[in-house]
């Protein structure tokens, strides 16, 4: 027992001897005390390192592990292998972070055992209760760092009730967001039917507590709500009521109001009029990077493909203008993020993740730009880039090795052959 106390302690003194951020910042994950560390050295030899940092690889690398720190990265000729150390060789392979989910919903403890095993070495949730993730905490599982941000805040009536907590008020805003945080939140999500005035007491009083907010809007104006402070976007469906004509954003959201379901079919019939090279969809783009603002847009969340029997015009069109305006965003500069919304319809079970990074290839952006959003970009998104989102030394050795090269072909990000969390191999057989 005593073992485990002073293993616990270690732990604790480690986070707060690398963590360059100040003493007020509460950017942990919930379940901190309950990742195992790795012990001893470990080398990884002869491997391709995408570092996450969004340079070019590095061909035949050497990483050493020492417990759960990266102690060193380099090429196999600048260092010779310690002598103590467990070879790992990765001939033939890709070594890089831990990927990071910005938007993971729990419909499932053996989703979330998938995802680690798939390479999902930390996730955010952003919108579910903290104690949503009690039994999953407690199974005594191998599971991912859990970033949550607590329930959404929405206004009435909510649009998830099961997953929202009500504020009427700045009063209520503000009550609510300290006490999600002393709970373990480390970030807030707004839901589309906050005020304006509750969007900037959420994120005045977020920020005095070093956490950012993030939001679903839809049916607010983003200019507004990032003037507002948010410092992030959920969802390419989003941004666009901010840039169709005001009266045609104004029905929608009138009708949404009415009826929340609508959305389902309403914003494909939006996208679909939406020439994502007009002037108001590159303003748009052009403030979001101005302003630094992060997107994680969730494309396959509304994923389409054509089906045969039942052809749908309008949604098919409509994905494809959101796939067409994700491209524009990221040539326009935007700190674009991945996150997988947990479930993919056109993908196996834990696909969905990968399935995201495929549709932003299949966009045009370029794959290690894809990898940089999936980790380092992510790991600034969270606030926990001291410590995670890249292959470097003195960070956690949160790693992902697969077969073949990623940049050659995405898919290759499917192929996982060894995942790393806190320096200890994980078991990647599914669940």
């Amino acid at each position: 027992m005593y073992i485990q106390y002073f293993k616990l302690i270690c732990l604790c003194l480690i986070y707060t001897s690398i963590r360059a951020q100040s003493p007020e910042s509460i950017i942990n994950p919930v379940n901190l005390t309950h990742i195992d560390s790795g012990e001893g050295m470990k080398a990884i030899t002869h491997v391709r390192i995408i570092d996450g940092r969004g340079g070019k690889p590095v061909e035949d690398g050497l990483v050493i592990i020492k417990n759960e720190i990266i102690d060193w990265v380099g090429s196999m000729d600048q260092l010779e292998v310690p002598a103590e150390a467990e070879i790992i060789d990765g001939s033939g392979m890709t070594l890089l972070p831990g990927l990071i989910d910005a938007h993971f919903h729990l419909n499932s403890n053996r989703l979330v055992l998938a995802f680690l095993r798939r390479g999902i070495t930390s996730l955010r949730d952003p919108g579910a209760w903290i104690e949503t993730y009690a039994n999953v905490r407690a199974s005594g599982e191998d599971i991912p760092r859990l970033y949550l941000t607590g329930p959404h805040f929405d206004m009435y009536d909510p649009a998830y009730p099961a997953n929202s907590v009500i504020v009427r008020d700045r009063e209520e805003a503000d009550h609510n967001v300290r006490l999600f945080a002393k709970q373990g939140a480390s970030a807030i999500k707004v839901y589309f039917r906050c005020s304006l005035g509750i969007i900037e007491q959420i994120c005045e009083t977020s920020h005095e507590i070093g956490i950012p907010v993030t939001a679903h809007l839809e049916i607010t104006d983003i200019y507004a709500g990032v003037t507002a402070g948010l410092d992030g976007l959920e969802h390419i469906t989003s941004l666009g009521s901010s840039i169709v004509p005001k009266r045609e954003a104004e029905t929608y959201k009138q009708t949404i109001l009415q009826d929340n379901n609508h959305r389902r079919m309403g914003r494909y019939e939006m996208w679909a009029s939406i020439d994502t090279g007009q002037a108001e969809a590159t303003a748009l783009a052009d403030f979001l990077a101005k302003e630094g603002t992060y997107v994680c847009p969730t494309l396959g969340a509304f994923e389409y493909q054509m089906n045969p029997d039942e052809p749908d015009t309008t949604k098919l069109l409509g994905f494809t203008q959101m796939l067409a305006y994700n491209k524009t965003l990221y040539d326009h500069g935007v700190k674009l993020v991945v996150g997988s919304h947990s479930h993919s319809p056109y993908d196996k079970f834990g696909g969905a993740y990968h399935n995201e990074m495929e549709l932003w290839a299949e966009c045009g952006i370029p794959v290690n730009e894809i990898i940089h959003a999936a980790t380092l970009r992510n790991a600034k998104f969270f606030g926990i880039e001291d410590i995670l989102g890249s292959v470097e030394e003195g960070k956690l050795a949160d790693l992902l090795l697969v077969e073949g090269n990623p940049i050659e072909d995405i898919s290759n990000i499917r192929r996982v052959s060894k995942v790393m969390l806190n320096g200890k191999w994980i078991d990647v057989e599914d669940p």
